[in-house]
């Protein structure tokens, strides 16, 4: 009971950061049509800028003020750099993301090293938030997971129940008539854009901490986010939410197992034959970081347009 318990609530919390970083690259993509792989870089920017804001103030200035920075740096790229792009096509937006990717990459060494930087956990979030069966639960994980769901929930009200989330609906579908009304599409996808990068440095503040905060940390979560994505269904913020609590919950549960393939083929009945050696011989845990992929593949064989997707991905 305890494993379970515990494995399910580090599950939801991984599945909940997961989701807070591929909601932004989601919005992008559904809004303005670009799959944008610079989006892992920002949600690294947001980490290394929060690093940087509470080691000089503190780390509440840094929640605030890093993904407000970040936005402002997402709407700067979109203004005068994807916007230019856009006209050439999808192939020249996603070769300008991907530059860009490599650019942001280097611009973090450069200033701030190839080291592994020390940001650590706030000392009023740094301890357990209960105890069960004398086992702690972090506080911190619960700071995650409240901050996912508040952010979640804003992002509902903000696209149902504001003007602005009308209007963002609205160019998706209808362009030339929200221009029409007088309202300024380009501004409308600056916006969007914007969003999507200051919430995955958003992700970046709350995971920065909690794993690690080095250059490489960009390429670790970039392939993982576009796994979401897909699996969820391109676009589809539900698919989202849907595919990152079920890949957090997957990969936990994974880790958490110590048992060779041999060994659970043997609990189901099935006796080793033909199939000897080192192959069977391989944990569960070992083939954790390999679970997200093979339900890509197996989510793209049975349904392609992903989980809740109307788009063919």
């Amino acid at each position: 009971m305890e494993f379970i318990l515990f494995t399910l609530l580090n599950g939801l919390s991984y599945g909940l950061l997961l989701f807070m970083l591929s909601s932004g690259l989601t919005l992008i993509f559904s809004m303005m049509g670009v799959l944008n792989f610079a989006h892992a870089s920002f949600y690294m920017l947001g980490a290394y800028f929060a690093y940087s804001i509470s080691v000089n103030l503190s780390f509440w200035v840094a929640f605030l003020a890093a993904p407000a920075i970040v936005a402002g740096l997402g709407a700067a790229v979109e203004r005068y750099g994807l916007r230019h792009v856009h006209k050439y096509g999808h192939a020249a937006e996603l070769l300008f993301t991907f530059g860009l990717s490599y650019i942001v990459v280097e611009l973090v060494q450069v200033t701030w090293g190839r080291a592994t930087v020390q940001y650590s956990i706030p000392a009023e979030l740094d301890g357990p938030l209960f105890t069960l069966y004398g086992t702690s639960f972090p506080i911190y994980r619960g700071f995650m997971m409240l901050v996912a769901s508040l952010m979640m929930l804003s992002i509902y009200l903000a696209l149902t129940r504001t003007r602005v989330g009308l209007v963002v609906q609205a160019a998706l579908t209808h362009p030339s008539m929200v221009e029409a009304l007088g309202h300024n599409v380009p501004r409308v996808f600056t916006l969007v854009f914007a969003g999507g990068c200051g919430l995955a440095a958003l992700a970046g503040v709350i995971g920065g901490d909690a794993f690690v905060t080095e250059p490489g940390m960009a390429a670790t979560v970039g392939s993982i986010i576009f796994v979401v994505v897909v699996v969820g269904g391109l676009g589809s913020l539900a698919g989202a939410l849907i595919a990152s609590l079920l890949i957090g919950m997957v990969q936990t549960f994974a880790v958490s197992l110590d048992y060779s393939v041999l060994t659970l083929l043997t609990a189901l009945g099935i006796q080793e034959t033909a199939l000897r050696g080192s192959v069977l011989r391989i944990t569960v845990a070992q083939m954790a970081p390999m679970l997200p992929y093979m339900l890509l593949v197996l989510v793209l064989i049975l349904r392609p347009k992903g989980l809740m997707g109307t788009r063919e991905g």
